[in-house]
């Protein structure tokens, strides 16, 4: 698989430097649907151009990035491109070992439930095979190199494709089931937006599997270990967050970070939910729904984490899925990270609903976000409704994704334990009904 993979990056990274070369560089790097407030190259640039003056960088309203991302492009601001590329080249040899490693773990299970014959005798044909999972590793990398949304990201440069390596590293560690680094690349995560501190419960039910911890609240080794994993977390954010103040010589940073991105201050069009809603919101009004809009990303943890407790892997992309949908400053890379994920759930193909329309959809959209924001920004014969409609079917397009996906997944562990054909007491077939 190593050549293959090789061959894989080599033309992934040609594509992206053919790009950065051509005179579209600079259109998708203005593009909103690639960069928002907080990812933009330009406001990097002017962020650094503020510190080489000696001026913090967050005296305006024009940098929003943490410092550490300002620090790192002060000494490679000259291999931007270069960095950029790497950080993609890492996302995805990350998740290329993640997911080799978890299909070992998946295999050896279904080995051991074959050998114990906990599988009904009919529904075999919903076993995976080697042959099969073979390739998925190598699908993985493939969806998120060669995915035009990872691409537009890469060429202009957001900063989102880094935010992307730290967490392909985090799910990387985290099967790998190396505690202590999967909570410093968590902490790194949360530190960048915010929202991957909801991947800390995935992570932790993973761990405790991996190391033979049970996931029972009345056990004393669960609290353990929570405790340890908090612990590692919580202190890694904070030296982080304390060496960004000894970097800057203030706390300027905390608002003009977190506080952007929890107050949504900055109204520029996304592919988000959030910017139209508060442009059209009585300003006395604004901060209940800011909360019950923030709240979204949070609130979907528990019950997943109750429904899934038994498959972290799948929680995590769950999550990020939430993540990307419901963030205030959503992009398409955003995306593109749990759209890699995709063809680990290939095996569920045969009980998704709706996989077709969706697809349709998604793409349908894609396409139409440039000629909507032509006919609003420049023609003038279309306004901000039209850009928003068009946002709003993107973001119901991702969510019926994720419930499909989330559907035939529960289907599926369903049929593995009670059978696939189902018959009611009177011999008769019988339907399945999800509740």
């Amino acid at each position: 698989m190593a050549a293959p993979l090789s061959l894989l990056l080599v033309v992934a990274v040609t594509i992206r430097a053919a790009l950065n070369r051509s005179s579209l560089a600079e259109l998708i790097a203005e593009r909103v649907e690639v960069v928002s407030p907080i990812t933009a190259w330009k406001r990097v640039i002017e962020g650094l151009a503020l510190l080489d003056l000696g001026v913090s960088p967050y005296s305006g309203d024009v940098f929003h990035e943490t410092p550490l991302i300002i620090y790192l492009f002060h000494f490679l601001v000259d291999y931007a491109e270069i960095t950029f590329m790497l950080a993609d080249v890492i996302t995805a040899v990350a998740l290329y070992e993640a997911m080799k490693d978890f299909n070992k773990q998946v295999f050896r299970r279904q080995k051991f439930y074959l050998e114990a014959e906990r599988y009904p005798a009919d529904c075999l044909e919903l076993i995976r095979s080697p042959t099969e999972m073979f390739y998925i590793p190598l699908k993985v990398a493939m969806f998120y190199l060669l995915n035009p949304f990872t691409i537009l990201s890469c060429v202009a440069k957001s900063t989102c494709g880094l935010n992307n390596a730290v967490l392909s590293l985090f799910v990387l560690t985290t099967i790998k089931g190396n505690v202590l680094l999967s909570a410093i690349f968590l902490c790194l995560a949360t530190y960048q937006s915010i929202y991957p501190l909801t991947l800390c419960a995935p992570a932790m039910l993973y761990l405790m599997q991996h190391q033979y911890v049970p996931v029972n609240p009345r056990r004393a080794a669960f609290w353990w270990f929570v405790v340890q994993y908090l612990f590692m977390y919580l202190g890694s954010l904070f030296v982080i967050v304390c060496l960004s103040f000894f970097l800057l010589g203030s706390w300027d940073f905390l608002p003009s970070v977190y506080g952007f991105i929890l107050s949504v201050p900055d109204l520029t069009p996304n592919i988000g939910l959030f910017w139209y809603f508060f442009a059209e919101m009585f300003e006395h009004f604004r901060l209940f729904f800011l909360c019950v809009f923030q709240i979204n990303v949070f609130f979907y943890t528990v019950p997943l984490c109750i429904k899934l407790k038994d498959q972290p892997v799948f929680l995590i992309f769950m999550q990020l899925a939430v993540i990307s949908i419901f963030k205030s400053y959503p992009t398409v890379g955003d995306t593109a990270l749990y759209l890699a994920f995709l063809p680990v759930w290939s095996h569920l193909h045969r009980f998704l609903r709706n996989i077709f329309l969706v697809s349709c959809v998604l793409l349908a959209c894609s396409a139409l976000f440039p000629v909507l924001w032509h006919l609003w920004i420049y023609a003038g014969s279309a306004n901000s409704n039209f850009y928003y409609a068009i946002t709003l079917l993107f973001n119901v397009a991702q969510i019926l994704l994720v419930s499909d996906y989330f559907y035939a997944f529960l289907r599926r562990e369903h049929h593995l334990t009670a059978g696939l054909y189902l018959k009611k007491k009177d011999g008769s077939e019988a339907t399945l009904v999800l509740k």
